[in-house]
């Protein structure tokens, strides 16, 4: 969605590389460029004004005046600014001291409350909580059916005791109102909280209903529910798609219905959405969710550290290990590194667990898109396919259980058959084991340790040399038998602790000292001041 933005501040930004000194007009310039990129994005003018005011004060200041990279430190100043007007601090949901909390969803028809719903719940049952669902949008045609088709999808019951707007023509008009009635939301809501704490569910996600637009009617009844329930939280939910019209409709809510942090829907749009940046800002609630996709699972933490980092094209490499830990099972991951330090061979039936296992991790496409620099790329990286996973796996699932584990006996006739059964060329089965094969080389290489190295690569051990590496033993000097051949066995075996420590911590398993010594510290003497904010969690507490 910031793609624009993006492009234009890192343009921005390349002007200024190589300049030892930064002078006045210099970062006068820079500063209209900043300006004429946030507006162009869509972002609401006091926004703008406060944004580029603060970063001009700054960078003429002595924090970039005496700085050796003068370009770099204003990237830092203006990154910096980007995350205060995104809301500054992360901030999830504040659970009430007594269960059930009660959860509020507000916001117009169509920005997608009812699906949000379903993504909140997942994740909120995913954290360990049992969340359940409660159908106060009676008005929308089909709203509650819909909140029950996504109540399945995530697995989370929904209470649903009235109908709603089935789309027919059975409703009861209202007397002197001229507006249709399908049932009390404000009842449904009490009866939904009621439930919750029958059935001991510890958290209450409430769905009510939307307008097209902002209208008196609108924010009475979300008024009214809001006083009925007291919710811990009332989130509003915000198409980011909108436009300018995002700034007027915030503040017509938080006047309104005074909610309590925002949600970003829609983020994976390809519209400019500066306007929902200026949310935060404007109203002085925080973003807390960006929801991305139709699935359950497209759905996120906002941090606005992280998408400042994205926006300005330094990547999101905390999401990216997080959602890792997530998708990799620690069992096959033990099991992967006892194969790497034993040297056996990865088979197909690895490569599959691996494929899987990237695969929750959500789109390939995506997940390149949260490394640092990438931006320059999109063109190349909309261009990639992510079917082309499916059709590899195709190919392996192909294969019998001994092929996979035996590629090296995969004949003309074998590969004709696995091209035939997977819908492809016996050229595309070709190049698939040729890459597998350079896999395996690669993976034995590396487990041997420094004795191996990766052939042809030069600067790196081993690189050139063919056939494998003996370490070199350093030789006893003793002229005791029995003292020299025990110094040669306890080097050979602190060489081998070495080999070992150094494959395991490529898995993240504990490392070893010199001495073969266990859990010594892989990372004593390393320097954690230039990594990101909140990296150091990773490092064990650094």
């Amino acid at each position: 969605m910031f793609a624009s933005l993006s492009d234009r501040l890192t343009a921005t930004f390349k002007n200024l590389r190589g300049k030892g000194r930064l002078t006045e007009s210099d970062v006068n310039a820079t500063i209209r460029d900043i300006r004429l990129a946030l507006l162009d994005a869509d972002v609401a003018l006091p926004v703008v004004k406060r944004f580029t005011g603060s970063v001009r004060e700054r960078a003429l200041g002595a924090e970039v005046s005496q700085a050796l990279n003068p370009a770099q430190q204003v990237v830092k100043i203006v990154q910096e600014e980007l995350v205060g007007i995104l809301g500054g601090q992360t901030r999830t949901i504040r659970f009430a001291k007594q269960p059930p909390t009660v959860i509020m969803l507000a916001g117009l028809q169509g920005s997608g409350k009812t699906t949000f719903a379903g993504k909140l719940g997942k994740w909120l049952k995913d954290q360990g909580h049992t969340p359940l669902l409660v159908a106060a949008d009676l008005q929308r045609p089909n709203a509650v059916t819909q909140l029950e088709v996504v109540g399945e999808r995530a697995g989370i019951p929904v209470f649903a005791p009235e109908r709603g707007n089935m789309g027919g023509h059975d409703a009861v008009l209202d007397s002197g109102e001229g507006t249709r009635s399908f049932g009390d939301p404000v009842s449904v809501s009490r009866m939904g909280i009621e439930q919750a704490r029958a059935k001991q569910y510890d958290v209450v996600i409430v769905d009510t209903a939307g307008r097209l637009a902002v209208d008196a009617n609108l924010m009475q009844q979300a008024g009214d529910i809001r006083a009925a329930i007291a919710p811990d939280e009332v989130l509003f939910v915000l198409d980011a798609m909108i436009g300018q019209a995002a700034v007027e409709t915030a503040q017509a809510f938080h006047e309104g219905v005074a909610f309590t942090g925002v949600v970003l829907s829609k983020l994976d749009g390809d519209a400019r959405g500066g306007a929902a940046l200026s949310v935060a800002e404007l109203t002085g609630e925080p973003i807390m969710f960006a929801s991305t996709g139709e699935k359950v699972t497209d759905f996120e933490v906002f941090h606005p550290d992280r998408m400042a980092s994205r926006i300005l094209d330094m990547g999101d490499v905390l999401t990216l290990i997080e959602q890792a830990e997530k998708a990799f099972d620690k069992r096959q991951a033990d099991e992967m590194a006892r194969k790497f330090l034993a040297e056996e061979d990865f088979t197909f039936e690895d490569f599959l667990q691996q494929m899987n296992a990237i695969k929750k991790m959500g789109s390939l496409k995506s997940m390149l898109k949260m490394m640092p620099g990438m931006q320059g790329m999109r063109d190349q990286l909309d261009a990639f396919d992510d079917r082309e996973f499916d059709r590899v796996e195709a190919m392996v699932r192909s294969m019998t259980p001994f092929e996979r584990t035996h590629p090296k006996q995969i004949n003309g006739s074998r590969r004709a058959r696995i091209a035939k059964g997977s819908g492809v060329t016996v050229t595309e089965v070709n190049q698939l084991l040729e890459r597998f094969g350079q896999a395996q080389k690669m993976m034995k290489s590396m487990a041997r340790g420094g004795g191996g190295g990766i052939p042809g690569m030069p600067g790196i051990p081993g690189a050139g040399k063919r056939g494998k590496q003996q370490p070199q033993r350093k030789k006893s000097k003793s002229g005791n038998p029995a003292k020299r051949a025990a110094e040669e066995r306890a080097a050979a075996e602190k060489a081998a602790s070495g080999r070992a420590a150094s494959a395991a911590s490529a898995f993240g398993a504990p490392g070893a000292d010199a001495d073969g010594a266990a859990d010594a510290d892989p990372l004593a003497g390393f320097d954690a001041s230039n990594l990101p904010k909140g990296f150091e969690k990773f490092l064990g507490g650094r």
